[in-house]
């Protein structure tokens, strides 16, 4: 990449609010003037569903790459033999991002958010790494997680600000 991008994962189980949660990150990164991508894991199995247009015809016949645009827009699909995270990202910095916001891949080591729904989901605080704050329900106490930030899901403005002072320390300034 020709300058530094920040990273930041958004993980948890299904219907935790992690989507909802990548719409306001880029939205604030947005606002802020900062260039923003996201990048999701289609963690639910079979391949995302897609717009049914030409370039979509000639991926599903087999193209390894294939695209359209329109109106400054591009949809990019790629088929890849070697799907790694690390991978993607290296096809991303031909983007010239400030921050690449990640949903899913709970197993990378990037720095992340956990969002939390339900008390059963406590033994994935334990598996992963890089967690950098908890974004929680009311009925899941702050003492649950020792020595890790954490929000309560309606603390909105909070949890923004602290995740974009952290893109910031990643980028190396003081302040967005």
């Amino acid at each position: 990449m020709g300058k530094h991008c920040a990273i930041l994962q958004i993980t948890g189980y299904q219907n935790s609010g992690k989507t909802t949660l990548m719409k306001k990150l880029i939205a604030r990164a947005a606002d802020l003037g900062l260039a923003a991508g996201s990048l999701k894991h289609h963690g639910h199995g079979g391949t995302p569903d897609l717009p049914l247009k030409d370039s979509t015809e000639h991926f599903k016949a087999g193209a390894i790459v294939s695209g359209a645009e329109g109106e400054g827009t591009l949809q990019l699909s790629v088929r890849l033999e070697n799907h790694r995270l690390d991978r993607l990202i290296e096809l991303y910095s031909f983007f010239d991002l400030d921050v690449l916001f990640i949903e899913g891949y709970k197993k990378e080591p990037f720095p992340k958010v956990l969002l939390m729904s339900k008390e059963k989901d406590f033994p994935l605080f334990h598996e992963l790494q890089g967690i950098m704050c908890v974004i929680s329900n009311r009925s899941i106490q702050k003492e649950h997680f020792p020595g890790v930030k954490h929000f309560f899901i309606d603390e909105e403005e909070l949890y923004l600000d602290f995740l974009m002072k952290e893109v910031a320390k990643q980028n190396g300034r003081d302040v967005i």
